[in-house]
């Protein structure tokens, strides 16, 4: 007579384990990736980069570049999840030896924050004079603000007389002179009621609407925890590089570098960067490599800007 067990379903697969991933990420986003990956026992090490590299994309490159090779050379990861954005192009022909790298299909860091490109691109197309602020930016005091303008006015005075200075502070202004909103992207990390109030505080004083924008952390938790999935997440394999893309998948893997990008010419670039990865030299809103504690997992703009 049969038994019951004779018609059983077989047992289902054992779920996979992520990789070992090593994290690499602007430090914009700081305050939300050690939030996401408290925890998770696949993280080998968080290192985070300072903002504003997107300004200069080849330092941005060669600094990527750096922190990879660093990661590669310490050999602890199978895997790097590179937590930026497009960035200017600043993360095209990043050399890879013996690493993939996961990195998220979008053009800067606050298609992180809302969740996925799609929504980043709606938005963008029915609110086109927003400028976003998040906790990482307040805390850069990156975005338009008293905070930025009083820093950039410092800087200029060090450099030319009070007249030229006053003047190239105006000249900054006219560049947000198209934006009517600060927008505040809130995924309930950090001090939302501090940061709210001050984008609330930035946009009075650049004359601009408030709007709170509410966060969608998937796409970031996903990056973090190792689901990447190819609608979202471009997997580059070693030998192989980043390259933009002209359609609406954002970036592909190319196996050979973009024009005019060299990547020997990178390496030798990332090999100094790497050494000043792990010097541990902190700069204002960057960072250096955080290990893990052992055993307990991590612990611990948007094109206008970003």
């Amino acid at each position: 007579m049969p038994h019951d067990s004779d018609n059983a379903l077989p047992p289902a697969p054992a779920p996979v384990s992520p990789p070992r991933t090593a994290i690499i990420a602007c430090a914009v986003l700081e305050d939300e990736v050690r939030a996401f990956a408290a925890g998770l026992p696949h993280i080998t090490s968080l290192t985070f980069l300072p903002q504003g590299l997107h300004n200069e994309p080849a330092r941005l490159n060669t600094t990527v570049a750096g922190a990879v090779a660093a990661v590669e050379a310490e050999g602890r990861a199978e895997a790097i999840a590179l937590v930026y954005g497009v960035c200017s192009r600043g993360i095209e022909a990043i050399p890879l030896r013996r690493c993939r790298m996961v990195v998220p299909r979008a053009h800067d860091c606050i298609t992180l924050l809302l969740g996925s490109k799609e929504r980043y691109q709606q938005f963008q197309q029915e609110n086109p004079a927003t400028y976003w602020y998040s906790p990482g930016w307040n805390k850069c005091h990156a975005a338009p603000g008293p905070d930025r303008f009083a820093k950039l006015r410092d800087d200029f005075l060090k450099k030319f007389p009070e007249e030229e200075a006053d003047y190239l502070i105006e000249m900054e202004k006219e560049l947000h002179a198209h934006y009517t909103t600060a927008a505040y992207v809130d995924l309930g990390v950090g001090d939302a009621d501090a940061n709210i109030a001050y984008t609330r505080r930035c946009a009075c004083w650049m004359g601009w609407d408030f709007r709170r924008v509410q966060g969608d952390p998937r796409l970031l938790r996903d990056l973090l925890a190792g689901r990447w999935d190819d609608d979202r997440f471009l997997v580059v394999q070693p030998r192989q590089f980043v390259q933009l893309s002209i359609d609406d998948r954002v970036i592909k893997a190319v196996d050979e570098p973009p024009a005019g990008k060299n990547p020997k010419s990178q390496r030798a670039k990332s090999q100094r960067a790497k050494s000043q990865t792990n010097s541990g030299a902190e700069a204002p809103c960057g960072g250096t490599g955080v290990p893990p504690v052992p055993g307990e997992g991590v612990h611990g703009q948007n094109a206008h800007d970003s």
